[in-house]
Formats: C-alpha cells, structure tokens, sequence
C-alpha cells in the first residue's frame, strides 16, 4: 500500500483537454480515476490556471503539483506555445499557478519532458540504463533526452534538419495522413530522421510515442536505424505521472 510520502499529484494540459490525479510514485500508477475538464478556448493563462485550480480542488489536494505544457519552459517560463494561446509565451507559469494554488509548491515542464520521465522509470524504457530518446509522432514531433533517468530539458529535435527539412516535416504522424504515405513509405522517412538523431547522440533506445505508436507493430518492424525502437507503454497516463514526478524532486527547467 501506497504512503502518503509516495503520492504526488500531477497534471497534463493538452490542446483538447487539461488532465491530472493521484499518482502512487512507488509504481508508477495512478490512485484514483482521471480527472479531465475541456482545454478552454481561447487557452490563455489565466483560462488554464483556473481549470488546473479546478481539478487540483476536485481531487482534494493539499501537497505539491507538477504540471505540464505544450511549451518550451525555462525557469519556469514559457517560451514557445503549441495548441495552447500564444499569451503563454513569457509568462512565468510556475508563479502564476503557485499563485492560484494558495502558494504552493508547483513545478512546470514541457509536455514530451514529463511522458519522457514517465516512460523512462516506469514504461518502454525502465530496463534501460543509458541514454534513452522519447520521440512522439503526432501533428509534429516532440522529444525528451534521457541519460541514466537525469532529463536534459527543452529539445526540440522535431526542428532538426534532415537533408534540408524540418524532421517533423518528414516524419510526423500528420504527414503520413497529409501525403496519404503507406507504413512502407513512412517508416523510410522515420528510419532517416532516426538515424541522424542517433549519429549525433548514440541513444541506447529510442520509445516511441504518439497516437501511431498504437501500429507499431505494423511499422517498427519496417525501421533500418541502428538503435532498437519500442513502443510506449504508458499512453494517455505518461503525462500525468511525469508531472506528478517533477513535482516531487522539484524540476522545473
């Protein structure tokens, strides 16, 4: 049974929805249902502070909360605003959610940063102890770096160039559906933005994520990068529970 020293709360605030709970850090799994409330629109701060405010009072919690955005954050700023308003950008959200929950503790990260924590202790990449790269095939592509469990905050490897485009312009999950790209097709513009990911860096894994990784066993196989690639096993859950981790150890980029 879980101690009160092993609960964390953490939420993940997306484009369509703004989610959190309970999580038991011991395992990885969550206490209690998912809350969820409708992202606002428009998604301006001051909108999605309140409805974290709102689920943190519905789930009755008192302690420390991680939360995540589709946002580069540094120093508990934002820098950059994906799917959320673009007011996001310099606002300091760690103060301003402090702020909103009575004042206390709260620690803010990038959305792919938390699912990378997440999936690197508890999911695909548990077993793992080099360097690990999440990569999620969505709309674009968002990234977290691992080495040994210790995060390296705000990569954006999506925007890395690949023979003169945008990775995410090659390989994002949106472009196999824009192009109309079989998995035969895609998975030759996935194994090549893979393999200059891992010329540079020499990951020992990479996990991949995104609503596509539900195929992987369609695709994996078809990949002809080095690195081994699994898929993620955490799903709907990897944000919440690497918020719920930031908030314990205190990470805040």
């Amino acid at each position: 049974m879980a101690t009160q020293a092993d609960l964390s709360f953490g939420i993940d605030v997306g484009g369509s929805g703004v989610k959190g709970g309970i999580v038991d850090l011991s395992t990885g799994e969550m206490t209690h249902y998912r809350l969820k409330i409708e992202t606002p629109h428009p998604a301006t701060p001051e909108a999605v502070v309140a409805t974290i405010a709102k689920i943190v009072d519905q789930a009755d919690w008192d302690g420390p909360v991680g939360v995540t955005l589709p946002c580069v954050v540094t120093g508990g700023v934002a820098r950059t605003a994906a799917n959320v308003d673009k007011a996001w950008i310099g606002t300091d959200a760690r103060a301003l959610i402090s702020e909103a929950l009575g004042g206390r503790a709260v620690a803010v990260l990038n959305d792919a940063d938390a699912a990378g924590l997440a999936e690197d202790k508890y999911g695909a990449g548990k077993e793992v102890e080099g360097v690990v790269i999440l990569a999620t095939f969505g709309t674009g592509i968002g990234s977290a770096l691992l080495n040994r469990g210790v995060l390296v905050p705000n990569t954006e490897f999506g925007h890395m160039e690949v023979d003169g485009m945008e990775a995410e312009h090659r390989a994002a999950a949106s472009i196999k559906t824009k192009k109309n790209l079989s998995f035969e097709q895609w998975a030759e513009e996935v194994s090549l933005v893979l393999s200059r990911y891992e010329a540079l860096l020499w990951p020992d894994l990479f996990i991949a994520g995104g609503g596509i990784s539900r195929d992987s066993e369609t695709w994996i196989p078809l990949l002809t990068n080095r690195t081994p690639v699994v898929p993620a096993t955490l799903e709907n859950t990897a944000g919440i529970v690497g918020a719920a981790m930031a908030a314990q150890i205190g990470i805040t980029p």
